[in-house]
């Protein structure tokens, strides 16, 4: 323990610990508050479930997102007729970094491998660097969606790549927010499919 933090309380320590939790800072405390010196102010964070859902290969589809920040929680949907469903789980993701303020440390949780396995694995990185070719020289599916998402995503400090289990029946700590991601993708897919007179759905705020 550091020796400033030892002339906190019990109760003031945990308390900052509890606020360097929230932010995902690991380590001990290294000083401030009582030397004078400003505590840094932990990070802004946000949490995201995104979900995307269309039907069969290619058709009408719908994407899902429920994020949370700044002590509020905000539901967005929207769908396309013809989409897929790779294209709506990259929407959702374009979406939800969107709508988040600037400047978070944001957690995205989403069942899709496509989306996930891109981004922690650095496929973008090597896509942009071949001129956006995949490994057989073909041009990579859903360009713009991952080039709209790399600029999203660098709206923020951070964002961090969660894969969670889509359609548990066993409760878990993203079951919530993935099952109502994915209720929210659904219901936009059927409206996409039951929409006659135009080419896409506009996006709905809940």
């Amino acid at each position: 323990m550091h020796a400033l933090e030892a002339q906190l309380t019990t109760e003031e320590r945990e308390n900052l610990r509890k606020l360097r939790r929230e932010a995902g800072v690991s380590g001990e405390w290294t000083g401030g508050g009582p030397t004078g010196r400003p505590v840094p102010s932990p990070e802004p964070v946000a949490h995201a479930y995104t979900d995307g859902a269309s039907m069969g290969s290619r058709g009408p589809g719908g994407y899902g997102v429920v994020v949370t920040w700044g002590g509020r929680t905000e539901e967005v949907s929207g769908g396309e007729r013809d989409t897929t469903n790779q294209r709506m789980e990259v929407t959702a993701a374009c979406v939800a970094l969107e709508t988040i303020d600037e400047g978070h440390v944001v957690t995205v949780y989403s069942d899709s491998s496509y989306l996930v396995n891109c981004m922690r694995r650095g496929w973008h990185e090597t896509w942009r660097d071949n001129g956006w070719l995949n490994n057989l020289g073909e041009p990579v599916a859903n360009r713009d969606l991952w080039e709209r998402l790399l600029r999203a995503a660098r709206r923020h400090r951070e964002v961090r790549w969660r894969k969670v289990k889509g359609h548990q029946k066993a409760g878990g700590p993203h079951k919530a927010g993935n099952d109502r991601a994915d209720e929210l993708a659904v219901f936009a897919k059927k409206e996409a499919g039951d929409d006659r007179r135009n080419g896409s759905v506009l996006p709905r705020r809940a």
